[in-house]
């Protein structure tokens, strides 16, 4: 399979249940597999997540475990009936008592009981992804009494949200406080927090998730109004962000959404964050074995946006195609690759470098861009290198060596990098670095004649102690030759 720089995400659930089907899209190409917390009982969840890492051992590749948590979503009760069919012109109540009756087509409990205090005559109500409008007539007591202004078929549990944003729902639910500690127990690489309007979500969770042992990496979905008003805050506060298009759009209507999503994207580059663009990337697939040209153009252009990674969801999840779709997800990345702009000139975001690995990695990206080289070798336990190196788009790959799982596993999220396994053995530099060019030349990565950019750690094996770069070419047999006589044009 061609080397693919842009990460693919891929939802777990019935369509992927089976060791056959989840091992299919691994081969396929999916580096991240994300479990949402939404769907399927905590036998389900946790059976899919010793699923994923038996599997991916068998299978031979580094695959990261995403769980994404329920967040606080507002969602409608249930209907007698299990839905009901609503017209323009229709008047409709909801009810955020503490015990409503079953709904029928004059109204349906709420799960925010907060929500009579929020919302105010005039303002809109959206249900089921936009789907169904409603707009507030008048507030009686714990009750809101609406107009249907678009109609439809209306089911049990469908969500809720108001236009423009506005609620003041907090953003970790009680539920997400159980989630965390689940999450924490399967042992997962990433932990998405829903609906965050604030860097004080973010650190909640990550406190939540440190106080259960766990030492995942935090993505932020922005998804609420409050979240744009707050984006840098709460990027700075994450270890990546996830441009979540489906309650997004909904909140701020269609027309502002496709702006948003690059201004998420560079702000997370700016950062120095990872950047996740997800939600009906390739929704037809969930039915048809080939995606419609619209979804390739979406995908292809949050690829040359420069987002690290493209998700599926139902596609995956319970669609009828998930290997086809991840199949056809691989060839649009490696498709719009070939047309995405390197840096030419080095620039880089930030006026100041506060980390030696972090100064280290820009050295090593400038003269990635100065002097042709085949790829870069980062020699990592952490792989907090890989990432700064991750940072800086160009067309060389990033070949990160750890002895470590999780750090591996972290790393197949990065765009540019392909984590290894790698056991460093020896104590002396030269020595390591012969072993990593001759690990990566057995594995067909290199060959002789080619040139890298090596960075490592003096002390070997030290965690954080990247402070050392070099330049090598590989000889015959894939031995490293001396940098110093190397022709540099």
């Amino acid at each position: 399979m061609q080397m693919r720089r842009t990460k693919i995400i891929a939802t777990l659930g019935p369509a992927t249940d089976s060791r056959e089907s989840l091992a299919s899209i691994i081969k396929a190409g999916a580096n991240v597999l994300r479990i949402n917390l939404s769907h399927g009982s905590v036998e389900e969840q946790a059976g899919r997540a010793l699923r994923v890492r038996e599997v991916a051992d068998e299978v031979g590749r580094e695959v990261a475990l995403l769980a994404d948590l329920r967040g606080p979503k507002i969602r409608i009760d249930q209907f007698i009936n299990g839905s009901v069919t609503l017209d323009p012109g229709d008047h409709f109540f909801l009810d955020a008592s503490d015990d409503p009756a079953p709904g029928n087509g004059n109204g349906v409990g709420v799960t925010y009981a907060g929500l009579p205090d929020d919302v105010k005559p005039g303002q809109m109500l959206l249900f089921d992804d936009g789907l169904i409008t409603m707009k507030v007539l008048e507030i009686q007591d714990r009750k809101i009494i609406c107009e249907v202004i678009a109609g439809g078929e209306l089911g049990s549990r469908k969500g809720l949200n108001l236009q423009g944003g506005g609620l003041s729902i907090p953003g970790i639910a009680e539920h997400d406080i159980v989630d965390i500690k689940r999450a924490a127990q399967m042992g997962v690489d990433f932990l998405a927090v829903s609906f965050p309007s604030s860097a004080e979500d973010m650190v909640q969770a990550r406190n939540m998730l440190r106080e259960a042992g766990s030492q995942a990496q935090l993505v932020a979905k922005i998804e609420r109004t409050e979240a744009i008003q707050n984006l840098d805050s709460i990027i700075a506060a994450s270890d990546a962000v996830l441009v979540a298009r489906g309650d997004l759009g909904v909140e701020i209507g269609d027309a502002e959404l496709p702006g948003l999503q690059k201004e998420i994207i560079r702000a997370a580059l700016a950062q120095n964050r990872v950047v996740i663009t997800a939600t009906q990337m390739m929704q037809s697939m969930i039915e048809n074995p080939i995606p419609t040209r619209a979804e390739v153009l979406d995908v292809a252009n949050a690829v040359i946006d420069g987002t690290d990674a493209v998700m599926l969801s139902a596609e995956t999840a319970v669609g009828k195609h998930p290997t086809k779709v991840i199949e056809a997800m691989h060839r649009i990345c490696v498709g719009a690759e070939r047309h995405c702009d390197t840096i030419d000139e080095f620039r880089r975001p930030g006026a100041e470098l506060k980390r030696i690995d972090e100064a280290i990695a820009m050295a090593a990206m400038y003269m990635a861009m100065h002097v042709h080289v085949h790829a870069i070798i980062a020699l990592t336990e952490s792989g907090s290198t890989a990432q700064w190196l991750s940072r800086v788009r160009t067309s060389v790959p990033i070949f990160a060596l750890s002895p470590l799982p999780e750090s591996r596993r972290r790393m197949a999220l990065y765009r540019d990098v392909y984590p290894v396994h790698h056991v460093q053995k020896w104590d002396d530099i030269d020595q390591a670095v012969a072993q990593a060019i001759s690990n990566l030349a057995a594995k067909g990565y290199l060959g002789a004649g080619d040139r890298v950019i090596i960075t490592m750690g003096d002390a070997l094996g030290k965690e954080g102690g990247t402070n050392t770069l070099r330049l090598v070419q590989v000889g015959d047999g894939g031995a490293a030759e001396n940098q110093n006589e190397l022709d540099l044009r």
